[in-house]
């Protein structure tokens, strides 16, 4: 004969805040790290971009008989560029500059250690 005891076969209470409080401290680690590795691919793509610039502007001004110094903006290096233009990541505007001054991106939002707005430049 089995005398009940009027347990139920469950969790208490205290075992699922421990499980809650557990899974809130994995969230906690993972997602600023996840935050970081998401802005740094970003970063990344932002400097691949003005790396695929830079050739295309020196091609542009052999091909056009053009130095140092002369004006040209991305549609005039379309020609030159991949698919025809600069695939952006998170809205970010390219400046080309003149030949021979390097180009650089600016964006309204915050990428590693450039504040939006800044200059973003090859390192």
């Amino acid at each position: 004969m089995r005398i009940k005891t009027g347990s139920y076969g469950g969790f208490t209470i205290v075992e699922l805040m421990i499980v809650v409080a557990v899974i809130g401290w994995l969230l906690a680690v993972a997602i600023p790290t996840f935050v970081k590795s998401r802005d740094t691919s970003q970063l990344g793509v932002v400097y691949n971009n003005l790396r695929a610039i830079e050739p295309a502007k020196d091609q542009w001004a052999l091909d056009n008989h053009k130095g140092t110094g002369d004006v040209t903006d991305l549609p005039t290096l379309s020609d030159y560029l991949k698919n025809g233009k600069i695939k952006q990541v998170v809205n970010e505007v390219y400046e080309s500059n003149r030949i021979g001054s390097a180009a650089y991106a600016t964006t309204n939002v915050r990428l590693g250690t450039y504040a939006p707005t800044d200059p973003i430049s090859i390192p």
